[in-house]
């Protein structure tokens, strides 16, 4: 194998350097983030994952196994499939207001279990507290964002 040249360290090195410049909202720092209202998309369940199961904005990762378990608790049965599907599939089960408020109940719930393991993570490494207590904050922004869910689509 070839060593890596210094020219080539240093164009990495240059690489990188750009893209500091630039302006990247991969952690929904960006203020279009934050502005987003609901009814800017097309529909609902569009609306509805990119608040609720986009990490970078609910704070929470969502698995295909926390959505079917999300699922199971809040009375539907559902098999695995890829995220959005099952996502979509959830959202078909909560066509009224009880259903989806039983959703909700039952994200929440995860949520918040997530939000647990978030705190300890941050207590027991102290020097990662601040990336774990800014993925609780928009965790409990993401939660507060319940009721007008339900005030807007039932």
């Amino acid at each position: 194998m070839d060593k890596m040249k210094m020219g080539d360290i240093e164009e990495l090195r240059a690489e990188f350097e750009s893209m500091k410049d630039e302006d990247f909202c991969l952690d929904g720092s960006c203020a279009s983030d934050e502005g987003a209202d609901l009814k800017d998309y097309p529909s609902y369940t569009e609306a509805l994952y990119a608040k609720l199961i986009a990490p970078h904005v609910s704070g929470i990762y969502l698995s295909r196994w926390d959505i079917k378990d999300i699922a199971d608790s809040a009375g539907d049965s559902m098999s695995i499939h890829p995220r959005k599907r099952m996502f979509e599939l959830l959202m078909k089960f909560a066509v009224s207001q009880e259903r989806m408020q039983l959703v909700l109940d039952s994200l929440e719930n995860h949520m918040l279990g997530k939000m647990e393991i978030y705190a300890e993570l941050a207590e027991t490494f102290p020097a990662s507290a601040d990336i774990f207590n800014r993925k609780i904050e928009k965790a409990e922004k993401t939660i507060k964002l319940f009721p007008q869910i339900m005030n807007e689509y039932f």
